[in-house]
């Protein structure tokens, strides 16, 4: 691609994403229904005027990153510790159950082999968290208790997501696994959720300091952003997912976060006002590009509209998909409707999903009809919902102030 297109399907991304979000809440809807409707009108699905290139999906890792990175300097570092039990519960089942259900669904009952249905199995395993929490955003509900539990959840699901990914991706390519290296992976992650924001809350001291010194405008969202993009680099380095690195930068510096150990760095209020009110443009202008790109990614043409094996696979494995979300969020002990809202939260898919779809495609395992089928769910799981989970907080939104 030249300059000159690329610059001119940024504008396109950009004004469209805009349009459509603004469409989105005038209808009432989640802006970020409208940005991935961007993408479905600009992408492959339908017009097919810009591709899901390497550049737009570095410029959306980009804004997930970013987007986390708002999500942790938003967040109650101890109302996410209290929500650890039930966050766990949520993960473990919702991970488990659509891998396990989705397995048997693809092997016994459509007679797919082994290593299909394991890939197919895997994708339904996914939450994509970015979707979850923009609407969470978008309805006022992302300081909330059950918000807490499902980002404890979707943090714990990527790390789960990534290690089934590694052990996928090695028994297509050996035909075995190898279990030591991915218990290798697992302790890394660990490490790093644990050092990071120590490590980021000390350099925030630093910027502060230098943010005094400096004579020139915008030291603090460059260094945040430089911040932000090493703890990124560094996660992947260690074979964790890119956004740990910029939920864990955010978590350092929220107003709420204190030191292991006994080590206190004491908050200064006005420096992360500062620094919220001076990276709020800049995740505004990234965020939206990734939610497009999402919608760029689901090329809808690739479906075999005639095919009754692509409307019987892909309905049932809907039903699995979503049943296997929602049972985790029913097993808690809390109030009805706050279960009902956790579970509608962790179905959407996402670029995670594709991320599975892609893989399995482009080593040849995902093939044809089943390629396209694993499509319809995926896009189906994106799109519906937030949907959804506005019309349920419209419908309860009492209940919910009662139990706040």
């Amino acid at each position: 691609m030249n300059s000159q297109t690329f610059l001119l399907q940024l504008l396109g991304i950009l004004i469209a994403s805009r349009i459509f979000a603004e469409l989105a809440v005038r209808l009432k809807s989640p802006s970020v229904i409208g940005e991935l409707l961007a993408g479905v009108a600009l992408g492959p699905s339908l017009l097919g005027w810009i591709e899901p290139t390497q550049t737009f999906r570095l410029l959306a890792e980009i804004g997930i990153i970013l987007l986390l990175f708002d999500v942790g300097l938003e967040t109650d570092i101890m109302q996410l510790v209290r929500a650890g039990s039930r966050s766990v519960v949520v993960a473990i089942t919702g991970f488990i159950l659509p891998f396990v259900l989705g397995f048997a669904l693809c092997f016994w009952g459509f007679g797919l082999a082994m290593i299909v249905s394991l890939f197919v199995a895997g994708t339904i395993t996914a939450t994509s968290i970015g979707i979850t929490l923009r609407v969470l955003a978008d309805l006022d509900r992302q300081h909330s208790h059950e918000a807490q539990v499902i980002l404890g959840a979707a943090v714990i699901d990527d790390i789960l997501g990534i290690l089934l990914l590694a052990l996928l991706y090695e028994f297509s390519v050996s035909g075995n696994v190898d279990f030591t290296e991915s218990g290798k992976v697992l302790l890394f992650v660990l490490a790093f959720f644990l050092i990071a924001p120590a490590a980021a809350k000390l350099m925030s001291v630093l910027i502060q300091h230098f943010d005094q010194a400096s004579a020139l405008p915008g030291l603090i969202p460059i260094s945040i952003v430089s911040l932000v993009l090493f703890f990124a680099w560094f996660a992947h380095a260690i074979g964790a997912p890119e956004l740990l690195g910029g939920f864990a930068a955010g978590l350092a510096l929220s107003r709420r976060f204190f030191l292991p150990f006994g080590l206190a760095l004491h908050s200064n209020p006005s420096f992360n006002e500062q620094v919220e009110k001076q990276m709020l443009p800049i995740i505004n202008l990234f965020t939206p590009i990734f939610f497009v790109v999402v919608g760029l990614s689901l090329n809808l043409q690739q479906v075999n509209w005639n095919s009754v094996f692509v409307y019987a696979f892909s309905a049932s494995l809907l039903l699995v998909a979503i049943a296997g979300k929602l049972v985790g969020a029913l097993l808690l002990r809390e109030p009805m409707h706050v279960r009902w809202a956790i579970g509608i939260s962790m179905v959407p898919r996402g670029e995670v999903g594709l991320i599975f779809a892609e893989l399995g495609r482009a080593n040849g395992i995902l093939v044809d009809d089943v390629y396209a089928a694993t499509i319809i769910v995926i896009a189906l799981t994106t799109l519906l919902p937030p949907f959804v989970l506005k019309a349920f907080y419209n419908r309860h939104g009492d209940r919910f102030k009662a139990t706040s």
